[in-house]
């Protein structure tokens, strides 16, 4: 549940709206299950360490492995109370951390990430036009490996998979075969004058 006690009900519905419209456009790719306004429907984690971002996205195959969590958030709850209690502990999931925030609270929002150290592997904006709602993608991190993967802990490095010798080309005979595709272009442009 979001720190913000109270959520004005206007942005409650508009952030519900969101979350409902991003299940459906994700749903192609990812089993997407939503947590909308109080509910408690899709939890990451188990026990009392789970948390319930927005939407959890996870894999369409029999393992259903945690892909990304999306955290959708609206003018009033972009601060640093909501940074902390909840983006610090999404951003250091092994999956990919996706934000959605107004297009005109981006700044903040960047701003209140990089001062808290919080990893968050796409920013999106989003507004409204009419009763259309647009997405744009404003950042998405270069190392695209989730949190939990990037860093180590152990000392060990990852293993290097070993060198395999390519097979010779056998057959091949050296002459008009062997010639560089530019070789057989020039010979062509010859041959029509």
């Amino acid at each position: 549940m979001s720190p913000i006690l109270v959520r004005p009900v206007r942005e409650q519905l508009e952030h519900d709206r969101i979350i409902r419209l991003l299940q459906a456009k994700l749903r192609r790719r990812y089993e997407a299950g939503i947590n909308p306004g109080n509910e408690r429907n899709a939890a990451v984690g188990t026990g009392a360490s789970a948390l319930y971002p927005d939407l959890v996205l996870l894999a369409p195959d029999r393992g259903r492995k945690l892909q990304a969590v999306v955290e959708v958030e609206t003018g009033e709850s972009v601060n640093h109370l909501e940074a902390l209690a909840e983006w610090g502990h999404f951003g250091r999931l092994r999956a990919a951390f996706h934000l959605y925030v107004p297009s005109g609270m981006v700044d903040v929002a960047r701003r209140l990430c990089d001062d808290n150290q919080i990893h968050v592997n796409e920013f999106w904006s989003y507004h409204t036009v009419g009763d259309e709602v647009r997405f744009t993608l404003v950042h998405r991190a270069r190392d695209l490996a989730p949190a939990g993967q990037r860093t180590r802990t152990d000392g060990a490095r990852p293993r290097r998979k070993a060198a395999t010798a390519k097979p010779a080309l056998r057959g091949r005979k050296s002459g008009s075969r062997a010639k560089s595709s530019g070789a057989k272009k020039t010979v062509r442009a010859q041959k029509r004058k």
